[in-house]
């Protein structure tokens, strides 16, 4: 009887620990909302275009300071936001961004990057270099030393 117990405590265990995987309950919040998805269905397409509205409605840009997978940079939804508040980040937001975009794309090529298709990772690597162009130019524009 506490053999059984202790098999039907295990597999419920096991069940939770599954389902909070498939979830992505253990992952980072911004992760979760904007890169859960990287293909062009439309789904994926909805999931990103919200995560980009977040991103842009947060007043105290918290992601800027949040970590970033390389599914991040694959759906191009962090880069992006980047690219459209750069007129609004502080000097500091603006060089820890261009910091992370020059990143990316060792990230992307990385084994963290293991599932995404080669054209994912040359798209994320192309639009870090622009977005890292840009918050360079922007830098230089507001920017002391």
């Amino acid at each position: 009887m506490p053999m059984s117990y202790a098999i039907r405590a295990g597999v419920a265990a096991g069940t939770l620990l599954l389902a909070g995987c498939s979830l992505n309950l253990f992952s980072p919040p911004e992760t979760t909302a904007s890169t859960g998805c990287v293909d062009d269905s439309r789904e994926c397409i909805d999931r990103r275009a919200a995560a980009l509205r977040a991103m842009m409605a947060d007043k105290d840009r918290r992601w800027v300071r949040e970590p970033a997978s390389a599914e991040a940079y694959a759906s191009g939804v962090r880069l992006f936001a980047y690219k459209s508040r750069k007129r609004d980040l502080s000097c500091d937001e603006l060089a820890h961004g261009r910091r992370e975009a020059d990143a990316a794309p060792v990230s992307l090529r990385g084994p963290a990057a293991a599932g995404l298709s080669p054209a994912q990772v040359s798209r994320g690597s192309m639009l870090a270099a622009e977005v890292s162009k840009e918050l360079a130019t922007e830098m230089k524009r507001r920017c002391k030393a």
